[in-house]
């Protein structure tokens, strides 16, 4: 876990993620069999909402308070495209609408 860790602190969630999912496969395929094709869910998951996904499988049996880690994850998702979205005009030389 010291490399999930490391991962997660210097590259972000996408890496923490991916090392995840290397290190612990069986927990991850269970978090996702409960969909049609569940690969294809982790793959989105890492793609489009990184944190909301490594939280919903490191906390999978969702009960009681796991809940509250899960909109940590969302709420970090949201904030992190809305950030991005409003510092764009700091950009030097951005032209956009």
């Amino acid at each position: 876990m010291c490399c999930f860790f490391t991962s997660l602190v210097f590259f972000g969630p996408r890496l923490a993620f991916l090392i995840y999912w290397l290190l612990a496969p069986l927990k991850v395929a269970v978090a996702f069999e409960s969909f049609n094709l569940p690969w294809l869910v982790g793959i989105m998951g890492l793609i489009f909402a990184p944190w909301t996904a490594l939280m919903f499988v490191i906390v999978f049996p969702l009960n009681g308070f796991d809940w509250i880690w899960l909109g940590f994850g969302i709420l970090a998702d949201v904030v992190s495209y809305t950030g991005g979205f409003h510092n764009r005009q700091k950009v030097p030389y951005y032209t956009g609408p």
